[in-house]
């Protein structure tokens, strides 16, 4: 059944100091898997920090989807060193929602961030350097008020840096105590396999790859990404699970005035929301009912069906579309005819 949705406000959201759940509680409303071939489990919805944690944005809002992600379970934030805007501010703000509330259950989470998209002036702020890779993580580290983080991802691969040297440098952050794990993210599977080679030779291993993937964007099924990542003992965590709202009911009627798609986002535009696509998703919503579910529940359960996936990493401006998208957990299981009917619309 469709879980119903808290219209009361937070503590936060009344400006009242958080009191959070009970563990046992907390941690009962999430599922976890198990990360590639480590022994590290994930929350099966992460909470990414793309949108709505920068310098421009809410920070008590930002405050208030940190603390309601974590009283439903969620342990595991994902950020990198350019998110914001300005670059470095989602940092900067988890790192002042880490001191005031959260230090004290700092190894109750998994923390992550990456580097590999322009960061600061000059030939050394960008792509994969070990110049720009170790010089990054050390002003993460200080931004967030920490020792290490849990995972470190090279964000993008780099044509003008030898991957043997992009590796080296992520297997040195790991040696030195910057990072527990290594990932990557936005590499293809020939370059997925000869970096996970490298890392292993190294002793390094590659903890987890970070791909977009959704409905309506499933190229790490057609290119054998999954496959490469079974065959290396490699995780998986799905970004723009949503396609950024497209696989909600925000667009079912036209583009809102106050949606990402009429801004002026560089990464969804309105452009990217044609007449066909909108057809597949109301019939998607008519089909999410049917299984007594919300549209972004059943597009997160699509992506987490068969456990090829670890983790779906979603984005929220609100507490509640956090909580709407943890309950797609309560029912991750298709029937045969269900996934042949999303196939056939999907087509």
């Amino acid at each position: 059944m469709t879980t119903k949705l808290s219209t009361t406000p937070s503590p936060l959201e009344r400006g009242e100091k958080m009191s959070y759940l009970a563990s046992n509680e907390r941690y009962s409303t999430m599922k976890y898997n198990k990360c590639g071939n480590s022994g590290l489990k994930l929350s099966a919805i992460s909470l990414g920090l793309w949108h709505n944690f920068g310098g421009t944005d809410s920070f008590e809002n930002s405050r208030a989807l940190i603390h309601g992600a974590f009283d439903l379970g969620i342990t595991h934030f994902d950020i990198a060193n350019n998110y914001g805007p300005p670059p470095g501010s989602a940092e900067e703000n988890f790192g002042k929602i880490l001191k005031q509330d959260l230090l004290s259950y700092r190894d109750e989470l998994v923390i992550s961030t990456k580097a590999g998209y322009t960061m600061w002036p000059g030939p050394y702020g960008d792509f994969g350097s070990k110049k720009y890779l170790v010089s990054s993580l050390d002003q993460s580290l200080k931004r967030m008020g920490l020792d290490y983080v849990d995972i470190f991802y090279h964000h993008r691969p780099d044509p003008n840096t030898p991957l043997e040297e992009t590796m080296a440098a992520l297997d040195l952050i790991v040696k030195q105590g910057k990072a527990l794990y290594v990932g990557l993210s936005n590499y293809k599977p020939a370059e997925t396999k000869r970096a996970s080679a490298i890392l292993k030779q190294l002793g390094t291993p590659c903890l987890i790859h970070q791909p977009s993937y959704s409905m309506f964007n499933r190229w790490i099924e057609k290119e054998g990404l999954q496959e490469v990542l079974e065959e290396e003992g490699i995780g998986s965590i799905a970004f723009k699970p949503l396609e950024q709202g497209l696989l909600t009911t925000k667009y079912l009627n036209g583009i809102p005035g106050d949606s990402r798609a009429a801004g002026n986002s560089v990464f969804f535009q309105s452009k990217d929301i044609t007449e066909s696509k909108i057809e597949k998703v109301r019939k998607l919503n008519i089909m999410a009912m049917e299984r007594g579910q919300t549209l972004p529940q059943l597009a997160l359960a699509w992506v987490l069906r068969g456990g090829r996936v670890t983790s779906a990493l979603i984005g929220a401006s609100k507490v509640s579309q956090i909580e709407d998208n943890v309950a797609a957990l309560n029912n991750l299981d298709f029937t045969a005819e269900e996934l042949l009917h999303i196939e056939q619309i999907l087509a």
